[in-house]
């Protein structure tokens, strides 16, 4: 049957189209929200955990009311965008006193995943004040870990859901359109690293990254009802070497082309930055190419 529209990986047909046609018909009182999640539960269209897909959904109502193809009720009220109007973080105060010592010295260390715990504040507050790039809510799939010495933090860690398109990474892993659309999931992708300036243990940063990486599966199929099977991130060399990643076993696949994702000029505007990658487990590119 015909296409009439692709959204987020989901093709569209004219059957599609009349049954929410029907739908919207069968509920005129209804807000578009409640609609979305109707559709949803027509479709049995659920993330990887289980949860309803209902705010892509409402995406896809809107793509095809503005191509005509259905009629949206009218929108009763506009929530604030916590996008477009960004809160900072309340600055926290901690202890600075300088740690410099050996890794066996600083003793027994304690990851925690902190999202939604009474930690996230500190958590926030600590990569606004301490990591270059400041913070930034991630959207999507996410987690967050604090590693503790004591009472003390000593590292954060930041994952969020990978890029949807990235020309090294796709090209290492042999990715074609629809296998990457299908399995993009079991990606992670590791937006900050911090070490706050006060901590000066050497060895410290490879020998936490080693051990966060071996715990993200386990904590991602906790948080999200799926593992991932390989992470990346980038490395900005004007400041980096990235040292850490490649005692950790991370491998080079390449170079970003400086443009970012909503690149319309074909040119590069922003630093290149290094594309390194680790697989999680052994056969990592067996079950990402798994259709």
């Amino acid at each position: 049957m015909e296409t009439l529209l692709r959204y987020r990986g989901r093709s569209v047909t004219a059957a599609d189209v009349r049954l929410i046609k029907e739908l919207i018909a069968s509920h005129p009182a209804e807000s578009r929200r409640r609609l979305s999640v109707r559709l949803c539960e027509a479709w049995d269209w659920r993330q990887p955990n289980g949860a309803l897909r209902d705010m892509v959904c409402r995406g896809l109502m809107l793509a095809l009311w503005r191509a005509g193809h259905i009629e949206l009720p009218q929108i009763r009220k506009r929530p604030r965008n916590p996008l477009a109007v960004r809160v900072q973080p309340t600055v926290m105060e901690i202890d600075r006193t300088p740690l410099c010592m050996s890794l066996r010295e600083l003793g027994p260390l304690e990851f925690r995943q902190v999202r939604r715990t009474p930690e996230e504040g500190l958590f926030n507050s600590l990569m606004q004040q301490h990591h270059y790039l400041g913070y930034s809510q991630p959207v999507g799939e996410h987690l967050k870990f604090m590693v503790y010495a004591g009472t003390r933090p000593v590292a954060l860690f930041a994952w969020s859901s990978a890029a949807r398109h990235l020309g090294p990474r796709d090209r290492y892993l042999g990715w074609a359109s629809p296998l990457r659309r299908q399995n993009i999931h079991f990606l992670a992708y590791n937006t900050r690293y911090l070490i706050p300036e006060w901590v000066q243990v050497p060895h410290l940063a490879s020998h936490l990254l080693s051990r966060m990486t071996r715990m993200l599966c386990t904590e991602w199929q906790r948080a999200y009802g799926h593992p991932v099977h390989f992470a990346e991130t980038f490395v900005d060399t004007t400041r980096h070497r990235g040292t850490c990643y490649r005692a950790a076993n991370w491998q080079l696949l390449g170079r970003t082309q400086g443009r970012g994702k909503d690149d319309l000029t074909h040119r590069p505007n922003r630093t290149l930055k290094d594309v390194l990658g680790l697989p999680l487990i052994a056969d990592f590119r067996q079950r990402l190419l798994a259709g």
